[in-house]
């Protein structure tokens, strides 16, 4: 009698264990995106191909909802999308490309980060160097920006002053 209780209150504490970790796996858990760094890359593509366009929504759209840009050119921190919106309106006029130099890609669970340096060609034949950072979220379905920062490298301006 005394093997039965102790088997039947192990295999209840067994079926509790497993339907507990069923449930930390069912809804309430997080999945993680699978990703590679040539993915987060081809972000930066991405977004550079939506600056061709020359549609500020076009770009707007790469942003998370609740996504940050703190512009090269702009002294404001732009934090909701139109004040994302409102700093491409003019930006674009410059037709802007970007190409990267140098980056560095660190990928975590629904997270992923690109920082690395790159060049701007505008229009009129001007360049600036600039370092960025990229910070992307899995939001629904899709990588967004929920982060981007960029600014002109320090040793040229020092050079101009």
């Amino acid at each position: 009698m005394k093997k039965s209780l102790v088997t039947s209150a192990a295999l209840g504490v067994l079926s509790l264990t497993l339907a507990t970790g069923a449930l930390a796996q069912g809804s309430g858990a997080v999945a993680c995106a699978p990703t590679n760094e040539a993915q987060i890359g081809a972000l930066f593509d991405r977004w550079n191909n939506s600056l061709r366009t020359l549609d500020p929504d076009k770009v707007v759209a790469n942003y998370a909802p609740d996504g940050v840009l703190l512009a090269t050119v702009s002294n404001q921190p732009r934090t909701n999308p139109a004040e994302i919106r409102d700093y491409f309106v003019k930006f674009l006029k410059s037709e802007p490309q970007g190409t990267i130099d140098k980056r560095i890609v660190k990928i975590g669970c629904n997270v992923a980060q690109d920082v690395g340096t790159y060049t701007f060609r505008f229009k009129d034949g001007g360049t600036v160097h600039a370092r960025y950072t990229y910070v992307y979220e899995w939001v629904n379905g899709q990588w967004l920006i929920a982060h981007h920062h960029s600014s002109a490298m320090p040793e040229a301006r020092a050079a101009k002053n």
